[in-house]
């Protein structure tokens, strides 16, 4: 990192661990008793809590989304271009909350964690979770925090996905919705690729059935490619064409299986290794399952509008030309689903060339409809501030 942090940089920060013995029923049947969930904030929530922001992280993320951990730091976190003081998500105005979810491997309870009952870590005994379910344990941290309603709970991606599950369930506990890149449930296509991508994961002789931690190995190859199919499928064919082409590594063919010979293979290869040392395996075959069950609709007879006239919140919803993964036209179901329901919504299509990747990169005019739309959030967030100071003189 720079040797000096920037001033639109939240700074060092320090992740907390909350640990809750209220037993949290599953929507698979069983029941967590007890579990932790670790947390980054930014900013400062103000006497009535009514500047609290909720990011919620899509598949590999996690607590860490601003900030550095410490100086040696090389990266921030992974959505700093969109939160810090000035940002989009202005910690001088908002108190963010970010979390890592249940079933993750940075901290809240997942596989990795210790069984009680066992003595030994969960592995694949960790119970399945849905975006309901963590959009529960959420609700158990916004009453531990003491924030009643959220002015916006935010996500791109699976994070979108949760932010659309609190609209639905909690209408009462949040006045906005952003929505970014995201679905209102996966097609088929999606589905696939996940699947492909847990056979990799459970094919590989080190995955032991998912108890590879008793054996002290890590299935890395299969998770290394796991990661290189979702990989493609965040990028663009324009994007990839622009970064890579057809380059040759050597400046030539080496006529061999062995070696990598065009630089996106090789782009990928490091991605693979590099993403097998830092995510879990059991987190990864989870979180897939989670993006898989999402189907909001499903609960109203398979009626997106009937479950989204639930909400009350205003929404934005934002989508990006060249996201095949979850494209404009998905974005647009939810969107006429809104309408439909008599909702207030906005919405973006932003051009960009990134691909799924598009929501974590600051496009100017993305951070600009973001900015402003979270503009509005602060001006409602003041108005709800100076309603209840009147109220309680």
């Amino acid at each position: 990192m720079p040797s000096d942090i920037p001033a639109d940089s939240v700074g060092l920060v320090t992740p907390e661990t909350l640990h809750f013995d209220t037993p949290l029923a599953l929507s698979c049947g069983r029941v967590l008793e007890s579990y932790d969930l670790i947390i980054e904030t930014y900013g400062k929530l103000n006497d009535d809590a009514s500047n609290a922001v909720l990011i919620c992280h899509a598949l590999s993320g996690h607590q860490h989304a601003a900030g550095y951990l410490s100086m040696e730091d090389r990266k921030p976190g992974w959505w700093d271009s969109a939160i810090g003081p000035g940002k989009p998500i202005d910690t001088n105005r908002f108190f963010v909350v970010a979390l890592n979810n249940l079933g993750g491997c940075h901290g809240s309870t997942g596989p990795k964690s210790i069984n009680p009952e066992t003595g030994k870590p969960y592995g694949p005994d960790f119970p399945i979770m849905t975006v309901k379910d963590w959009v529960n344990s959420q609700v158990r941290l916004s009453d531990r925090l003491g924030i009643s309603q959220w002015a916006a709970v935010i996500g791109g991606s699976l994070g979108g996905m949760q932010a659309m599950q609190w609209a639905i369930d909690y209408p009462d506990r949040l006045r906005n919705c952003l929505v970014i890149a995201a679905a209102p449930k996966l097609s088929a296509q999606n589905i696939a690729f996940n699947e492909v991508a847990r056979q990799a994961i459970s094919k590989d002789p080190m995955f032991h059935s998912g108890h590879y931690y008793e054996h002290g190995v890590v299935p890395k190859t299969g998770l290394a490619l796991a990661r290189m199919v979702g990989h493609i499928t965040y990028l663009s064919d324009d994007g990839m064409r622009e970064k890579f082409g057809r380059e040759l590594r050597a400046g030539k063919l080496s006529f061999d299986f062995n070696n990598p010979q065009f630089e996106v293979e090789s782009y990928l290869q490091y991605q693979g290794e590099r993403f097998s040392t830092s995510f879990d395996a059991n987190t990864y075959l989870l979180m897939t399952k989670a993006l898989d069950y999402f189907d909001p609709a499903a609960d109203y007879g398979h009626d997106l509008v009937a479950a989204l006239s639930h909400a009350t919140c205003r929404f934005l919803v934002v989508s990006f030309t060249t996201d095949w993964r979850f494209s404009p036209e998905r974005s647009r179901e939810t969107v006429d689903a809104l309408v439909a329901a008599q909702k207030e919504v906005s919405y973006a299509e932003i051009e960009s060339a990134h691909g799924h990747d598009a929501f974590l990169i600051p496009n100017p005019r993305y951070m600009a409809i973001f900015a402003a739309y979270m503009n509005r959030v602060d001006a409602e967030s003041r108005a709800v501030n100076n309603k209840e100071s009147i109220d309680a003189r």
